[in-house]
C-alpha cells in the first residue's frame, strides 16, 4: 500500500508476457520486518499513553499527599493539645474535655489512611521507573531491529495498562461529595460556547482551547497558557473543515471530539496535523435538537472525559429520549459499550462524568443542584442533593477535566471552574 511507504519505481513487460517492475520498499525495514517494525510502533504509542497517564497520575497522588500531610499535623496538633488538657483536667471544664477527646476519637481512623497514602506513593513511583524502562527497551529494539520476543513486550505493556487503570481506580477516583464555589477566569464571548484544556497530556502543556457559540461554527482558538487565555493574547486559530453543533466538546490527548452539525456523527480533529483522523456516526443517536439538554442548543450529543477515558452521552428513539452513556474508543471512535438509565435527557440541565459516574445538573438555569448520579461501573442510580452555584444563571457547557480535577463550565458568556471534592475509600488488608 502507499500508505505503508511502498512507491512502484519502473515498469516493463517481459517476453513471456509477465510484468516486471522496481519498487521502492519502505525506509522502516526491510520487507519480513514491516510486520515487526508495524508492532514496535503500536506499542511504542501504548507506552508513551501510559507515560502520560502516569505522569498525570502522580501530579494527583502528590496533591492528595500534601492534603493528607496537612491532615496529619492537624491531628498531631491536636493530639499534643489532647495531652495537655489531659495532665491538667482540673482547669478544664467536663464538656470541653469530652468535645476533645470525641474529636481525637474521630480522627484516630485516618492514621493507617495517612500510612497506606504513603504506600501508594511509592507503588506510583516505582510504576514511572518500569514504563521509563520499558519504553528504553523499545527504542533500543527500534533502532536495531534485532530479535525480540514480541508477545514478550506485548504482555508487558499489558500488565502495565492493567496495573496503572488499579492505580487509578484506587488512588484517583472516589463518589462526588461536593463542588466548591465558582471561580470565574474570564468573561468573553456569546451567552453560548465552551473552553477546555486537553483532559491527558504532560502538565507542561497548559493550552487553552475557546469555542464561541453552539452551532455552525469553524474557529477554534487555542491559547498557549491560561494566562494568555485571560488576557486575550498569544493564539492561534483552526478553522475545521466541518461545523460543530452543540458544546459538547472535549479535547483529548490532543485531539478534539466534537458533534458534527446537523448529523449524529463523532468527529476527531487533530489540531497537530490540523486534520480530521476519522469520523463515525454514533448508531441510533438523535440530533438537530431531537434530544437536547433543557437550553437547547443542539446539545443533544455531549462528549466527555474521565479517567476512564473517552465517552458520549446522547438518547436514542428506541431509548424513548432516555439518557445513553456510551465508552467511545478514542482511535475509532467505534462505540465499546453502552448504557441505558430512564433519566430523560431534556430534564437535565448538563451533565458530566466522574470516575465512570454520570452526575446531572436538575437546570441550567439559577437554583441549580448536582440532582442525579448513574453508576456504570454497578449500573445503578441514587438521587443526589449536592449544592452547586450557578452564578450567572445560565449554563451551557459543563466538563470535567480528570488531570485537573476540576470542571470547566461556560455561564452566560463567562469562563469558569470548580474544584470539585471526592470521598476516596481505601480498604486495608483484612476489610
Amino acid at each position: 500500500s502507499p500508505d505503508e511507504g511502498w512507491q512502484v519505481y519502473t515498469s516493463a513487460q517481459a517476453p513471456d508476457g509477465k510484468c516486471l517492475c522496481t519498487a521502492v520498499i519502505p525506509v522502516q525495514g526491510s520487507c519480513s520486518r514491516d510486520l515487526r517494525s508495524h508492532q514496535l510502533r503500536q506499542l511504542t504509542e501504548k507506552v508513551q499513553n501510559i507515560s502520560q497517564s502516569m505522569e498525570v497520575l502522580d501530579l494527583r497522588t502528590s496533591r492528595d499527599l500534601q492534603y493528607v500531610r496537612n491532615t496529619e499535623a492537624l491531628m498531631r496538633g491536636l493530639d499534643a493539645r489532647l495531652r495537655v488538657a489531659a495532665d491538667g483536667q482540673r482547669s478544664l471544664n467536663a464538656r470541653s474535655f469530652q468535645e476533645l477527646k470525641d474529636k481525637m476519637r474521630e480522627l484516630l481512623p485516618l492514621l493507617p489512611v495517612l500510612e497506606q497514602y504513603r504506600a501508594d506513593t511509592r507503588l506510583v513511583a516505582h510504576l514511572k521507573d518500569e514504563v521509563r524502562n520499558l519504553s528504553g527497551n523499545l527504542l533500543a529494539i527500534q533502532e536495531e531491529m534485532g530479535a525480540y520476543d514480541y508477545e514478550e513486550l506485548q504482555q508487558r505493556v499489558l500488565l502495565l495498562e492493567a496495573r496503572l487503570h488499579a492505580c487509578v481506580q484506587k488512588l484517583g477516583c472516589g463518589k462526588l461529595t461536593g463542588v466548591s464555589n465558582p471561580i470565574t477566569i474570564r468573561a468573553s464571548g456569546s451567552r453560548f460556547g465552551s473552553w477546555m484544556t486537553d483532559t491527558m497530556t504532560p502538565s507542561a502543556d497548559s493550552r487553552v482551547w475557546y469555542m464561541d457559540g453552539y452551532y455552525k461554527g469553524r474557529r477554534v482558538l487555542e491559547f498557549r497558557t491560561l494566562n494568555d487565555f485571560v488576557t486575550g493574547q498569544n493564539f492561534v486559530q483552526h478553522l475545521l473543515p466541518h461545523p460543530w453543533a452543540g458544546t459538547g466538546h472535549v479535547v483529548f490527548n490532543g485531539s478534539l471530539y466534537y458533534n458534527k452539525y446537523q448529523s449524529n456523527v463523532a468527529v476527531k480533529y487533530h489540531f497537530g496535523s490540523r486534520s480530521v483522523l476519522v469520523q463515525r456516526s454514533l448508531p441510533g443517536a438523535g440530533y438537530n435538537n431531537t434530544f437536547p439538554y433543557s437550553w437547547g442548543g443542539f446539545s443533544d450529543i455531549d462528549f466527555m472525559v474521565d479517567e476512564n477515558g473517552l465517552w458520549a452521552v446522547y438518547t436514542t428513539n428506541q431509548n424513548a429520549g432516555n439518557i445513553v452513556v456510551s465508552r467511545v474508543d478514542p482511535l475509532t471512535l467505534d462505540v465499546l459499550r453502552s448504557w441505558t438509565r430512564a433519566y430523560p435527557k431534556r430534564s437535565a440541565g448538563e451533565a458530566f462524568i466522574i470516575c465512570g459516574t454520570l452526575y446531572v445538573t436538575n437546570s441550567h438555569l439559577a437554583g441549580a443542584k448536582i440532582y442525579f448520579a448513574y453508576y456504570t461501573n454497578t449500573s445503578s442510580y441514587e438521587y443526589t442533593d449536592i449544592p452547586f452555584h450557578n452564578q450567572y444563571s445560565h449554563i451551557s457547557m459543563l466538563d470535567y477535566n480528570p488531570r485537573e480535577r476540576v470542571l470547566y463550565t461556560w455561564n452566560n458568556g463567562h469562563q469558569v471552574i470548580y474544584n470539585v471534592t471526592l470521598f476516596h475509600v481505601i480498604k486495608t488488608s483484612g476489610e
